[in-house]
């Protein structure tokens, strides 16, 4: 470790060493048979991934999707075609892991109330995960996801943006849906899937939105927010709006073909959007080691013609910093930019999912019992409310009672949502068709018939719902 509480993860380098030597083997043995095309471009790929960890310094954040970038004070997206690309991408940091800010660092301006509303929000998400996960093992709900790790990720970008901007989320964006004023019980709402719910019952929980607070609905289907919000970017463009889109998604997702089709188009067309990607380690079923072996995702922002720039994603102010300097890009300059969040998933990817499976056990420093207990002392919560204590905004006490009652209220909304009514069952048959054809006429007719004779068997659906069809 050193001072800014950098981490030199030694096994990965060594297993990226050994993958090195073993894919060299197989090249060779493959050239013998003309076959050495993929392998050759593949042993290339993990030779420059090594030469781009030795290259670098122990001042390294350590985190695992670039384990070994070097860290920077200045904030300075990488230009194509007008900056140098280094062989690793530096990571921008404001603040050191004991909410410190580290030397020469120029923070944001950021007036003290903001700042105040940051920490509790990153609070409140982490009270209502906690809930609702715990709600879900209890077989309340049927699936939900955590954002423990990367509040920081979610909160410092929502925060950064003017309200009117579009944000087009992956699935662990609470904070910014929270930020935008969303609230618990709506959340609570659409996780439970009564008439209250937006959706109608018709998503997965916690996949939420709200037209008027500009936050669009998340989907299960992986990648396809990027592209639309690339369209979203060109749309406002050609309004002529002095606002932004903004869409998240994971490294894992970035493999998804939409990630560079989207970066190509937006670069292509000068759409004021901002990709920000949350490197946290860890796709479903898979850690970053089998995702890519490139330095990270960041390059290929720089390689599509868009800005780049990689950010320690624990770090709120570098998050909020790079998120403002983003949007002033798109709105002046009219580019799209990428911004890589480093960042660490404490949580198992969601609900169905067995992270025991595939995530390393080992601490990357000695003192801590897991990667995960490693982490989880370098929480994003933890680090900003160390800061706001030096200045004298916080304090453990404070903190325990913000707890005590975002708890609360939580439990509150859950217990609250679970007793109101379930949607109305036309819905079924809305939101599709402005005049709804002959054939859904009749199938809702029969619906209707059907629950009208066996009554018993649909106690959760109301009587007055049913004869309102």
């Amino acid at each position: 470790a050193d001072h800014d509480g950098g981490i030199v993860v030694h096994g990965q380098t060594r297993r990226i060493m050994l993958r090195h030597t073993a894919a060299t083997v197989a090249a060779a043995r493959l050239r013998v048979i003309g076959l050495t095309t993929n392998v050759t471009s593949r042993v290339n790929s993990v030779g420059s991934m090594r030469a781009c960890r030795r290259a670098s310094s122990s001042t390294a954040p350590g985190f695992i999707g670039a384990p070994l970038s070097k860290t920077t004070n200045t904030l300075k997206f990488i230009y194509p075609h007008v900056d140098e690309l280094p062989a690793c991408m530096p990571t921008f940091r404001l603040m050191d892991d004991s909410g410190t800010p580290v030397e020469g660092a120029i923070l944001p301006t950021i007036d003290d109330d903001t700042m105040v509303r940051m920490q509790k929000t990153m609070v409140c998400v982490n009270e209502f995960d906690k809930v609702f996960n715990e709600a879900q093992r209890q077989g309340r709900l049927s699936f939900y996801f955590t954002n423990r790790g990367e509040e920081a990720c979610s909160v410092g970008s929502g925060a950064a943006l003017e309200a009117s901007d579009w944000i087009w989320p992956q699935y662990r964006e609470l904070g910014a849906t929270f930020w935008r004023g969303y609230t618990v019980e709506e959340a609570a709402n659409q996780c439970c899937h009564n008439e209250l719910d937006r959706t109608k019952g018709r998503q997965l929980p916690m996949h939420i939105g709200s037209k008027d607070k500009h936050l669009m609905y998340v989907k299960s289907n992986l990648g396809q927010q990027v592209p639309a919000a690339a369209g979203a970017g060109y749309a406002l463009k050609l309004l002529k709006k002095d606002r932004c889109a903004i869409t998240y998604f994971g490294e894992g997702c970035a493999s998804e073909g939409d990630i560079p089709s989207a970066l190509n188009i937006a670069a292509v067309h000068g759409c004021p959007t901002i990709f920000f990607c949350r490197n946290n380690g860890y796709a479903i079923s898979t850690h970053v080691d089998d995702q890519y072996a490139s330095d990270g995702v960041a390059p290929r922002g720089v390689a599509f013609g868009l800005p780049s720039i990689r950010v320690d994603g624990n770090d709120i102010f570098a998050v909020y910093a790079a998120t403002q300097r983003a949007r002033e890009i798109a709105i002046k300059e009219g580019k799209p930019t990428m911004i890589e969040a480093m960042t660490y998933r404490i949580g198992a990817h969601s609900t169905s999912d067995d992270d025991s499976k595939y995530r390393r056990p080992e601490s990357p420093e000695p003192g801590y019992d897991s990667e995960r207990a490693f982490w989880e002392a370098r929480s994003p919560i933890i680090r900003f409310g160390r800061y706001l204590e030096k200045r004298g905004l916080w304090d453990s006490a404070q903190e325990d009672e913000l707890r005590k009652s975002e708890r609360k209220r939580a439990i509150k909304a859950l217990n609250d949502a679970e007793r109101v009514a379930p949607p109305h069952p036309r819905h079924l048959f809305t939101d599709v068709y402005d005049e709804l054809p002959w054939l859904l006429e009749m199938q809702q007719k029969q619906l209707k018939e059907h629950l009208l004779r066996y009554a018993s068997h649909y106690k959760d659906i109301s009587a007055q719902h049913v004869e309102g069809m």
